[in-house]
């Protein structure tokens, strides 16, 4: 069964053998958990949207093409879930509790080398956590998920060379903010 791609797996489901949706799940929940997570959801949250997007999936499995990537899809949703989750949130008034760059990153080591690199992960992610939304967003799906650009275009609804060329603003303004987060 683990030769299955994505796609085949989701025209399975969507043709009524709902046990395939436990094998998508179990091969996406981490890459949706580090995308939800990373985008300054706190780890409960992030697991609740993580949930939704395949409630979500099922939901709306008879409107599953097969064309293109089911990955690209996926991410379509998982988008969709943070928007309304984010508006949610926002109209309600709720705190979004613990942001990735407030965590701790594990034990102090003595070695000047790995403090160093501690540093600079958490300044990483203090970076990308002040770029807006879009630009983040599309950092996560490029180098965190790895995404390929035409996903990525499907994903955001434009051209491959309007993917690439917003991946590399985003990574653009993520450096000049972190340079300034360097010098303070």
């Amino acid at each position: 069964m683990q030769n299955l791609t994505d796609n085949n797996l989701m025209m399975k489901v969507k043709n009524g053998d709902l046990d395939k949706l436990g094998l998508l799940y179990e091969r996406h929940k981490r890459n949706l958990f580090g995308f939800f997570y990373n985008l300054g959801n706190n780890p409960s949250v992030s697991e609740d949207l993580v949930q939704n997007v395949f409630v979500r999936i099922l939901k709306y499995r008879k409107s599953y093409k097969g064309e293109g990537s089911f990955t690209a899809w996926m991410f379509s949703m998982a988008r969709n879930i943070n928007y309304d989750h984010h508006i949610k949130v926002s109209k309600q008034g709720i705190s979004r509790d613990i942001a990735p760059e407030d965590t701790e990153m594990g034990s102090e080591d003595s070695l000047n080398e790995a403090m160093e690199q501690n540093g600079n992960a958490i300044m990483l992610r203090r970076a990308l956590s002040l770029l807006p939304n879009d630009k983040r967003e599309i950092l996560l799906l490029s180098k965190y998920r790895e995404l390929k650009l035409n996903e990525i275009a499907e994903i955001l609804g434009c051209s491959e060379g309007a993917a690439k060329v917003r991946t590399h603003r985003a990574l653009k303004d993520l450096r000049t903010i972190f340079l300034q987060l360097e010098t303070t």
